[in-house]
């Protein structure tokens, strides 16, 4: 585990001051900078509790914990219970295990049996159908034989053939799963179903380990994985978090943008470390479910929600629908927020949800923290 004492800045100036350099996920496009918002009331006053980060290697990502605490010992031993609990939730979700909850409920599939499952399974299962009907279907945890392929296809360096992406598909489709609400029961109906948490699981699990470190004591604090982040209450003297959505990699792109947030989850996805290049073609690891092809859009989308399972799936719904269905769907989500950049063939397009201007900053911009 690497271990990080962050030393306190106090700021006089109307500036934000910032304290950390970017941290750059891989898998999700986007990098962080956290940074104290100084500014927004003024001047600074000493403070007994400092800053410290912590980060572990969990679920194929760095997990980075930032918390303040009175000392490294005590910061330690809650980030310790943070990453326990994501570790505990890898047991769950994880579908390269396959003694993990999820690929035993997978290996059921068919078999006319519903499966119990538990609090943690429940919660996502149970949220990932109502986001996959909302959706129409653009969000679906059931596409794991197509995710396989394509995994398949970014190591080989070749695409799925189009018999196997059809024989794949056949074996999806959420209608295809029954919750039984009473009993806590999952049961898979079509045989060979594969179950993929991939596109909310990471959401859950950085929400999760902020919850632990509230519950004890720490609520100022701010947990990332790859493209995802559950962000606490503000550091002290501070508005809120300040983040950096890095830019997207193409010449011409519009430059990063700056949020200021805090109690809320921010998701990004796109094609950024994850995707397969043939013939001048990048194909995102994000697949639509109507064609099991990964994306070929070339874009960023940046959700902020209110927990970490709406703000990771509902920037899959984004990128798949893209931005004018989207973004409709964003406008109906409560406190949601949303912004995509994207370089189809017709061209560079950047949009905004209605409430993404309340969480924006410039580089050195102050103001009141919005909130959820």
């Amino acid at each position: 585990m690497k271990v990080f004492q962050i030393p306190r800045i106090h700021s006089q100036s109307n500036r934000f001051t910032p304290l950390w350099g970017m941290f750059r996920p891989r898998i999700a496009g986007f990098a962080v900078i956290l940074a104290l918002l100084r500014g927004a009331f003024g001047g600074g006053c000493a403070q007994a509790a400092e800053r410290f980060a912590f980060e572990k290697a969990e679920m194929g990502v760095p997990f980075r914990v930032t918390l303040y605490a009175s000392d490294e010992a005590t910061a330690k031993t809650a980030a310790d219970t943070a990453f326990s609990k994501v570790e505990a939730l890898n047991a769950v979700f994880s579908d390269y295990d396959s003694d993990s909850e999820l690929s035993r409920l997978s290996d059921s599939s068919g078999r006319g049996r519903p499966v119990a499952v538990s609090h943690d399974l429940w919660r996502v299962m149970e949220f990932a159908q109502t986001v996959a009907v909302r959706s129409g279907g653009a969000f679906d945890m059931t596409m794991g034989a197509v995710v396989n392929l394509w995994r398949n296809a970014r190591r080989k360096k070749e695409m799925p053939k189009p018999e196997k992406i059809a024989e794949a598909l056949a074996r999806t489709g959420y209608q295809a799963v029954h919750l039984d609400s009473a009993a806590h029961t999952v049961e898979l109906l079509k045989p060979r179903m594969r179950l993929d948490a991939g596109g909310i699981a990471k959401g859950y699990a950085v929400a999760e380990a902020l919850k632990v470190l509230e519950q004890n004591g720490f609520p100022e604090a701010l947990v990332t994985a790859g493209g995802d982040m559950a962000v606490g209450a503000p550091p002290p003297d501070a508005a809120g978090w300040r983040i950096e959505i890095t830019a997207l990699d193409a010449a011409g792109a519009p430059a990063s943008r700056f949020l200021q947030v805090a109690h809320c989850s921010v998701s990004t996805s796109g094609d950024l470390y994850q995707r397969l290049e043939l013939n001048g073609k990048r194909y995102s690891h994000i697949v639509d479910p109507k064609t099991g092809i990964g994306l070929t859009d070339h874009s960023l989308v940046t959700v902020i929600a209110r927990n970490g399972m709406e703000a990771d799936a509902f920037s899959k719904v984004v990128s798949v629908l893209g931005p004018e269905v989207g973004l409709a769907i964003i406008e109906e989500v409560e406190g949601a927020a949303a912004h995509v950049v994207r370089w189809p063939e017709s061209g560079l397009e950047e949009r905004f949800s209605k409430r993404w201007a309340g969480f924006e900053r410039g580089a050195n911009q102050g103001g009141k923290q919005a909130g959820f």
